[in-house]
């Protein structure tokens, strides 16, 4: 191969490593963002559950005639209350420590690191407009 040649292909894997980098740290913040949305779905489903419970609950004492089903009823009420206050502090709980893993991550390449500069820089001038 020709000298020309071999630098344009070390140019070439140079440009793909730095390229493979930003796509990694895309990755990354797209796997944080899709964790984000699993949490909102997990407190979704915790609360559409809590829900379920506690109308049963209030259904079965509302419109029964028999003794067990009220007592079944008046079970299931404080049950679905439980249920959807542990599912708020489970989901709080979990977006902390997201958001504790956001603050440790170091971006590796200066353009993904000016990107989060620059939506920063953003947000604090949109803030300070605002005031």
């Amino acid at each position: 191969m020709l000298d020309p040649d071999k630098e344009k292909i070390k140019k070439l894997k140079k440009k793909l490593k730095v390229q493979e980098k930003k796509n990694a740290e895309i990755r990354d913040h797209m796997a944080e963002q899709r964790t984000i949305f699993a949490n909102e779905r997990t407190l979704m489903a915790y609360l559409r559950t809590a829900m379920t419970v506690t109308v049963g609950g209030f259904v079965a004492v509302k419109f029964s005639d028999d003794l067990y089903l009220e007592v079944i009823g008046v079970i299931l009420i404080p049950i679905g209350i439980i249920l959807a206050i542990y599912s708020f502090v489970r989901y709080r709980q979990k977006q902390r420590l997201i958001e504790s893993h956001h603050h440790d991550y170091c971006p590796t390449s200066h353009e993904h690191e000016k990107s989060h500069a620059s939506k920063k820089h953003y947000s604090n001038d949109e803030m300070e407009g605002k005031a």
